[in-house]
């Protein structure tokens, strides 16, 4: 049986008005950092939609071949383990489950598409009145099929049986497992992302219907140049990390500044100057365990500015306006900027960092869930800094080039002291 979901209440709506109304309160009132409790994750169970990307992984953004249904084990299986430490995981395809039909109706009708060079009036087949009837009659599921299966239907006359034949096209949303990507959730609300690839478009256009039906209204969405990809940000309470380098760029950033969509007092912008697929978003280097607290792999703890791993940090701060932004520090080495604020590091191995062991999910203070099977030594050092690790066995979904922050958006985190 599939159990209910509890959609974002209404109070939690007023509150993300009330923040994008009255900035300097908000960010000073309610942090959103990532050490806070986890109290409500958005995630995907991947089916069907993955094979395409299974076949030919590189192309697909993936690392290696891995079993689709083995996965969809994985998966299910870490959401369990969320569900037993008290959160609410909300799943895409229950969303969808849940959606009024119509609301799927007129989703799939730009979803589906019949592409043909015969003239509407020669054959029903073609028709766009035919494509909308079809849609008309299909079930629930066979919606969410298309939804996720992204098809077309490439149409060529013939002189057998029916009179045409079709080529069936799709492009499905195989990297939709990574819900951490669409979006972002700040201290003002969710921002729907501006994906790197093209291919990965649609799966924004889909968090945000996600959210249309949770009642929850996105406040910005990055458009034009400018790229965002949820795995660059990190909040921290008062400070906001975010990545700028492969998959996010300063244009995006500045878009999130300019709509004053981050409700953080200082944002820590974080430029990578080595573009490596390991490392493509932020929290593939660098994570937050607690207030004090933080990973960073070793290739960028040891780096000197003669290395493609050195990273810096520009500091922006929020100008007397209390909307806008100014930058006050440039070019600040990440490490220096790290320990200046309070951070102890625990240093991620290579080996460590190949087994996805940085990507972990922060869900309470000095409380993790991390790839499972990485090196004693990690292990020690997270004993040795008190932090509780919930080992999540993976080794099918990170294959794909993620691991367990990657899958997770954090929609509500509970505020710490």
């Amino acid at each position: 049986m599939m159990k209910s979901v509890r959609f974002i209440p209404l109070v939690l709506m007023c509150v993300l008005t009330a923040c994008h109304s009255n900035t300097s309160s908000c960010s000073s009132a309610s942090p959103v950092a990532e050490w806070n409790r986890a109290t409500q994750i958005l995630m995907h169970t991947p089916g069907d939609e993955l094979f395409s990307g299974a076949i030919n992984p590189l192309a697909a953004l993936f690392e290696y071949y891995f079993d689709v249904d083995s996965a969809a084990i994985e998966h299910k299986n870490y959401i369990a383990m969320l569900e037993a430490n008290g959160i609410e995981v909300m799943t895409v395809s229950e969303i969808l489950q849940q959606a009024p039909i119509e609301a799927l109706r007129d989703y799939v009708s730009n979803v589906l598409q019949y592409e043909s060079d015969i003239d509407e009036s020669d054959h029903l087949a073609v028709s766009d009145s035919y494509r909308r009837e079809t849609i008309a009659q299909m079930s629930r599921n066979d919606l969410i099929r298309c939804i996720l299966l992204q098809p077309t239907v490439r149409l060529t006359a013939t002189d057998i049986n029916t009179g045409v034949e079709a080529q069936y096209l799709q492009s499905p949303l195989f990297n939709l497992y990574f819900t951490r990507d669409q979006s972002i959730s700040t201290p003002k609300g969710q921002i729907i992302c501006n994906m790197n690839s093209a291919q990965r478009s649609k799966e924004t256009d889909l968090i945000a219907f996600c959210y249309e039906q949770m009642g929850v209204k996105p406040i910005l969405r990055i458009t034009g140049d400018g790229r965002l990809e949820g795995g660059d940000y990190i909040p921290a309470g008062t400070r906001a990390f975010i990545g700028c380098g492969m998959r996010t760029n300063i244009e995006g950033i500045q878009q999130i500044m300019r709509a004053d969509g981050f409700g953080h007092d200082t944002v820590v912008v974080v430029k990578d100057r080595k573009w490596w697929q390991m490392q493509m978003h932020l929290d593939t280097y660098f994570n937050i365990i607690d207030r004090d607290l933080c990973t960073l792999v070793e290739s960028r703890l040891h780096a000197t500015d003669q290395d493609p791993e050195w990273v810096t940090v520009d500091l922006y701060t929020r100008a007397e306006d209390g909307i806008s932004y100014r930058l006050d520090q440039a070019d600040i080495p990440l490490v220096a900027y790290l320990q200046g604020v309070g951070f102890s590091i625990i240093p991620i191995s290579e080996e460590d960092e190949l087994h996805y062991a940085n990507n972990y999910l922060t869900i309470a203070p000095r409380h993790i869930m991390a790839v499972a099977n990485q090196s004693h030594t990690l292990v020690q050092a997270f004993e040795q800094h008190g932090v509780k690790v919930e080992w999540v066995p993976l080794e099918n979904l990170i294959k794909g080039y993620g691991a367990a922050h990657c899958m997770t958006q954090v929609i509500r985190r509970k505020r710490t002291s």
